[in-house]
């Protein structure tokens, strides 16, 4: 991997914002501030993205990630369902860009849990999601299907594999935040946001050869 000084300004800036956002405003009550906060420092990766070498659906990701930051984090139904859209393309464009068909057969086993985990929204999340349930099941046919994808990697790229485990345990969390516990505890806004952007950072920085 080599770091163009504006790429490396780019993760500096995006590891501050990602700092700031997680101390300041990861718990509070939505605030333009939270949304840029937010959304920048996510937007400082996908900046990044293009000089460190990663490969264009990665790109991608990323800037559908920044999307649907700003989305989410806007209080109005129709802005959650765009952002889970805006979450939705860029983990199909993780998941083309992670598949390896010849890594099919080392991903069966460790794919199992997943399935299993995306298998069990049926009983501890769909009834809980109201009018919003056929929108969340989509998103987890998706989610689960990026984590898969990543496995077909093996051990190859153990960043890649890494970050899109975090990404799955985030959303797991927002789930939990958003439609069964109510109301979250604190702590869940701080590991859920540490889950979710250090996923992403390491998509990145996996995606570069690290």
């Amino acid at each position: 991997m080599s770091c163009a000084n504006l790429s490396c300004l780019m993760l500096i800036a995006g590891s501050a914002l990602a700092v700031l956002y997680g101390l300041r405003y990861a718990t509070a009550e939505p605030s333009w501030a939270k949304t840029w906060v937010k959304t920048g420092s996510v937007v400082a990766l996908a900046l990044a993205a293009p000089g460190l070498g990663a490969p264009g659906l990665v790109t991608f990701g990323l800037w559908a990630g920044a999307l649907g930051d700003f989305l989410l984090s806007r209080p109005s139904e129709k802005a959650f369902l765009a952002g889970m859209g805006a979450f939705a393309a860029g983990h199909i464009a993780y998941v083309v860009a992670f598949f390896v068909p010849g890594g099919i057969p080392a991903a069966i086993l460790p794919a199992l849990p997943l399935l299993a985990l995306g298998l069990s929204t049926e009983w501890w999340l769909a009834p809980h999601t109201g009018a919003l349930r056929w929108p969340v099941r989509g998103y987890v046919v998706v989610i689960i299907a990026m984590a898969i994808a990543a496995l077909t990697r093996g051990v190859s790229v153990p960043m890649m594999t890494a970050g899109a485990a975090l990404f799955v345990l985030s959303d797991l969390m927002l789930a939990m935040d958003l439609f069964v516990l109510k109301p979250a505890p604190r702590w869940v806004g701080r590991a859920l946001w540490a889950a979710y952007w250090g996923g992403q950072a390491l998509i990145l920085m996996g995606s570069v050869g690290l």
